[in-house]
């Protein structure tokens, strides 16, 4: 295997130039940075990267924990992330933590270990309850899950508001029996829940809504219990696509149409909320946004490590469709 001093010997230069050239430094002559790549080619030399970090306290690396891979939503945010981190010239590292706190702090540990410059991270319920950035040695910017009080840099979605404007949609509707079905392992579920229950108050309206694992699952399961029972509700709603997914499928086993017999609506505008007839009201995410964002964040942090605490609230759009029309209409 090829040695940086055996691409110097063939570059003719010293094995300092070499490095140079490797790192992406100025200061080195087009002719000199051309005999190192040509060599570099020649020998099929790859760096020792692990070497490169022992001898720097910074790498070209950066970390995305994701808390469920399977859910299109981390899909996109994963894809941003890694567009951006390919501009800049940096590596991601990809972990799915499968909503589970343990899984996530192993996933932490291992960023240390790789010595990062920085970790993006959307977090269980029991890791921001206890999250300070100052317990890492590496920048921290949450994405899509965090309090309001969590001092720390994020990006997120104005939750409440989203599932409030999406309720009130309904409810402007004519639909009175609303049932918000909402995820339980994550602070985006909470803070959607409760823009759910202030819509329904502001009406005057009773709440109804039920907390359930964010798993298609569990989603149909529980739709499927309201509405094997009487009077049904009159509409259902649900916090995230994958939740959404799960309704759909049991109101289509339970025969039940939509808005004839039952409203639905929803968060994530995935293609196939399309195309289900007659196309199902969501709050379209600006997911790309989210992800792109989250690693701008992170970068701006990398280099200024004392800048003041920073948050990006982005705002969801109602997509209006079908399936949440005027009850008797």
């Amino acid at each position: 295997m090829a040695q940086i001093k055996d691409v110097a010997r063939q570059a003719g230069v010293s094995v300092a130039s070499v490095s140079r050239v490797m790192a992406g430094h100025t200061g080195v002559s087009e002719a000199t940075r051309q005999r190192v790549l040509d060599a570099v080619q020649a020998l099929d030399y790859r760096p020792d990267l692990a070497a490169r970090r022992l001898r720097s306290r910074r790498t070209d690396t950066i970390g995305l924990i994701v808390s469920d891979i399977r859910n299109p939503f981390f899909t996109e945010i994963s894809r941003a992330v890694e567009d951006m981190a390919y501009q800049h010239r940096m590596r991601v590292i990809l972990c799915n933590a499968d909503e589970d706190p343990e899984k996530e702090a192993l996933y932490l540990d291992l960023m240390r270990d790789e010595n990062v410059s920085g970790v993006i991270l959307s977090p269980t319920l029991p890791t921001l309850a206890r999250f300070r950035a100052s317990d890492y040695p590496f920048p921290v910017v949450l994405v899509d899950r965090c309090d309001r009080e969590t001092a720390a840099d994020a990006v997120v979605l104005d939750n409440v508001d989203s599932a409030y404007r999406l309720t009130a949609h309904l409810i402007e509707r004519g639909h009175r029996r609303i049932v918000f079905i909402y995820g339980v392992t994550s602070a985006t579920g909470r803070q959607r829940h409760e823009g759910y229950i202030t819509a329904m108050a502001t009406h005057g309206l009773e709440t109804l809504a039920k907390g359930v694992p964010a798993t298609v699952d569990a989603a149909r399961t529980a739709a499927t219990e309201l509405v094997s029972g009487r009077p049904l509700p009159d509409a259902l709603v649900a916090s995230n696509g994958i939740i959404l997914l799960g309704l759909t499928e049991a109101l289509q086993e339970a025969r039940l149409r939509f808005p004839q017999q039952i409203a639905l609506a929803g968060f994530d505008n995935l293609p196939w909320t399309r195309l289900v007839e007659p196309g199902i009201t969501v709050i379209s995410q600006p997911t790309y946004d989210l992800g792109q964002a989250a690693i701008e964040l992170l970068l701006q942090r990398i280099a200024h490590s004392a800048q003041s605490v920073r948050r990006v609230v982005m705002r969801g759009e109602l997509i209006e469709r079908g399936s949440s029309a005027k009850r008797g209409g």
